[in-house]
């Protein structure tokens, strides 16, 4: 059994993603739907999947719990609600009571876009970090190195909150440098209620001349500090294929943890997503 734990749709029809502009993400400016994600997961021998948030809009959440709610690949949603509103708890408890509402597993924001490197840490956001813990939710991480500290701060006060840390905290993979991201992964990693996608790592490479060893000792990081029970494999499709297809990015998933025993390599690929994301409630 293989769990995709990271994946994005969109349909331009319905809402735009600013966040696709210019010529190197034009490949993306266009729509990625249920039926191509389905058809690209099956083919690579997945059977359950994570769909999360790509912007900032209310309305995104609730479409992506009804996708969820039709059976198909999809099991979960990390999806976005503001965490700064005084009402976030509410919110959060109308969600759980639209259709779809009990697939919803998460709640993320993109903080790497966020100018206050501490953006975590203000007392609104942590408000609502405390009403996703109340909820039951976990809590996704897609941050740039700089912010990795700031999210050390956060999950060690919020101990009984799980804080997923999507796409490795996007190292500099391009350029080949290691640290200071390592060391705060590490630190990271410390804290026991913390756990790492394996996801994003093409694309943080150079997009058309990375090779499997350009990515291996970051991979190799985050399995030595977190170990295989808090690591799992994520495609960030569509946003890979810039780099590689789906079926090379799951591939290279693999190569990366072929050293691993095959109980731990079920971690990665199936069991921690699992757990992290109540698929076995579902």
């Amino acid at each position: 059994m293989i769990v995709d734990s990271h994946h994005h749709l969109w349909d331009l029809t319905v809402r735009d993603q600013e966040w696709i502009s210019g010529p190197e993400l034009a490949p993306l400016r266009r729509n990625f739907e249920l039926p191509e994600f389905t058809a690209e997961a099956r083919g690579a021998g997945v059977s359950a999947s994570v769909l999360v948030q790509t912007i900032t809009v209310a309305e995104e959440t609730p479409e992506f719990l009804a996708i969820a709610e039709a059976g198909e690949v999809v099991a979960a949603v990390v999806g976005w609600t503001d965490l700064t509103h005084p009402a976030v708890g509410d919110e959060l408890a109308r969600l759980r009571e639209l259709p779809g509402g009990s697939r919803l597993k998460g709640i993320r924001h993109q903080v790497q876009g966020e100018p206050d490197p501490e953006w975590l840490l203000r007392p609104d956001v942590r408000r609502g970090l405390n009403a996703v813990e109340a909820a039951g939710l976990v809590y996704d991480l897609v941050v740039v190195p700089h912010q990795l500290p700031a999210c050390v701060k956060a999950a060690a006060e919020h101990p009984g909150l799980t804080f997923v840390l999507d796409h490795l905290g996007k190292p500099p993979i391009a350029s080949g440098a290691l640290e200071p991201w390592a060391c705060a992964v590490r630190e990271l990693a410390e804290l026991p209620n913390t756990v790492c996608k394996i996801s994003g790592m093409v694309t943080e490479a150079e997009l058309t001349t990375w090779t499997v060893e350009d990515l291996r000792p970051y991979a190799d990081t985050v399995l030595d500090a977190f170990g295989p029970s808090r690591l799992m494999f994520g495609s960030d499709w569509p946003v890979c294929t810039l780099a590689a297809t789906y079926a090379r990015v799951l591939g290279v998933a693999e190569e990366l943890t072929a050293g691993l025993s095959a109980d731990e390599r079920e971690e990665v690929f199936a069991g921690t997503a699992t757990r992290v994301y109540g698929l076995g409630d579902l």
